[in-house]
Parts: structure tokens; sequence; C-alpha cells
């Protein structure tokens, strides 16, 4: 009870962690109401397409293809949010390994991981990742999509991870548990890691972040699932029927208020979990 109330004192102090929080809880209300009350099956073509503006019927209005884009907006949040999380877990699990096993083992490994990171970092990512779905492009699906993010997700992760543990491989605890005879993974895992909980957990949330505007930057063009309902496809449909020129407002502005609620809210809880992570801005809180 205790803890939990320090929790919540902490959180009203923290403002921003708090401002994240809840407008994810809110985006996951929309979502989780969304799929009790509307019919996702709306969020599919119709045989006989109109364009509607919002109404009664139609809260959000209908594009080109006759989908009701609340439907759209219900079933294709979830799967932009699945993509984030898929690629972010998979860059920071791997960033992870790779960051720890630089840094702690230096030497060789050191010099050719960082040589891979450096070299992979300052090729430009958004041109890999339209080389890497051009190539797969018939057929894909979500999850190949969170793959192909996932494919340069792990470079920054690892970088800044690498970072941070150089700096705590030379503190007192890591040198007594080296004397008392435990092996590298088990200082990695049960000194190391454990200190940079708070970081990694930041990392993870701005990983999930870039993810989803990679994967909505690839949609965009054309080269995401182009059979699911997500918001990067939606925009792709209002690009690719000028929905912008013919007014047709309600088609792009749906989408894009649930991206702004999606960045708005990831950034205010990276911000309020680098206040965590960071003693300095822990200490200012």
């Amino acid at each position: 009870m205790r803890s939990a109330t320090a929790a919540l004192h902490y959180v009203r102090r923290n403002i921003s962690l708090a401002v994240g929080i809840v407008l994810l809880l809110a985006l996951a209300l929309f979502v989780g109401i969304g799929h009790l009350v509307v019919d996702t099956g709306k969020s599919r073509p119709l045989s006989a397409p109109a364009v509607r503006p919002p109404s009664a019927e139609h809260p959000f209005g209908t594009d080109r293809q006759g989908r009701d884009l609340l439907a759209t907006m219900v079933a294709g949040t979830p799967l932009t949010l699945r993509i984030g999380f898929i690629a972010g877990f998979l860059g920071v699990g791997i960033g992870s390994l790779l960051g720890f096993v630089s840094a702690y083992y230096r030497g060789t490994v050191d010099t050719v991981i960082r040589g891979v990171v450096d070299i992979g970092l300052t090729v430009p990512g958004l041109l890999v990742l339209i080389i890497i779905a051009v190539s797969v492009k018939k057929g894909l699906t979500v999850d190949q999509m969170a793959i192909i993010v996932a494919s340069l997700a792990w470079l920054n992760p690892a970088r800044t991870i690498r970072a941070q543990v150089l700096s705590l491989r030379e503190r007192g605890y890591v040198e007594v548990a080296r004397l008392s005879g435990m092996s590298g993974p088990e200082i990695i895992v049960k000194e190391l890691m454990p200190n940079l909980l708070p970081y990694l957990a930041a990392t993870l949330v701005n990983a999930v972040s870039s993810a989803i505007l990679a994967s909505v930057g690839l949609e965009v063009l054309g080269l995401g699932p182009i059979d699911s309902p997500t918001l990067g496809m939606t925009l792709y449909w209002v690009n690719f029927n000028a929905a912008l020129i013919n007014g047709w407002w309600w088609w792009w502005s749906a989408p894009l208020a649930i991206i702004l609620v999606v960045f708005l809210g990831l950034f205010f809880l990276t911000v309020g979990l680098d206040e965590i992570a960071n003693p300095r801005l822990r200490r200012a809180v």
C-alpha cells in the first residue's frame, strides 16, 4: 500500500510521466470501447463505395472506398501500435544484448560491434528500409512490416546502451562481483541490467516511437501491408485519392489526430522515464 501511494505521489510530481500515461490510457480506452460498440468489419471497402462527411451514422465519415473511418481507426490503431511494439522490443532486445556484450568484454568483440553500429548509423535508414520493403512488398503483412522496421531499430539502442554499460562496468560493486567469482553473463544479468532498467524502459519507449514513425513513413509511400487498415495505409489512400485537394478533411484529420496522440503520449512517457533514469533530473523533480 505504501509503495502504491509513493508511486502515485511520484507520478503527480512527474508531470511528463502523468501526461504520457493519461494520453496512452485515453487511446487504449478509445480502442477498447470502440471494439465493443463499433463493427470493425466496416473498415473493409464496400462494393458500392461513396465518400460521406461525418454524420450520426458515420461519426468520422467514410472514405472513397466506402469504409467507415471510425471503424478503420478502431481497427487500424492497434495494428500500427503492434508494428511499433514488435519492432521496438526486437530492436531494444538485440541492441541491449550487443551493447552489454560489447561494453563488458571490450577487445575485438567491442571493436567489431562498434564498427558495425557506426557504419549502420551513417547509412540513411529510410533508404535502406525502402529497399528492403520493395524487395518483399508482395503480400506484406503487419508482422513482416514490423520485422522490416526492426532490421535497423537495434542500431541506436546498441550504441547508447554500450555507453551506459561502459560507465557502470568500472563501479565498485561490479569489481566486487568479479572478484567473488561471478561469470561475465552473471554480472551482466544480476548487476548491470537491474541498474539500467529505468534507462532500458525509456529506450524501449523511444524505440517504439521511432518504429511507428518509420512504419508510417513507409506506408505513406505505399510500401506497407496494403490490405490492412493501419494509420499509415489510411494516409496512403488519402494521398492516393487526393483527399486534401478535394476537401475531404475528415479522411486525413482522424488518422493524423490519433498519430499525434500516440507520439505525444510516447514523448511525454519517454521524458518522464528519463527523469527516473537520470539522477540529476530525478532530484530536480
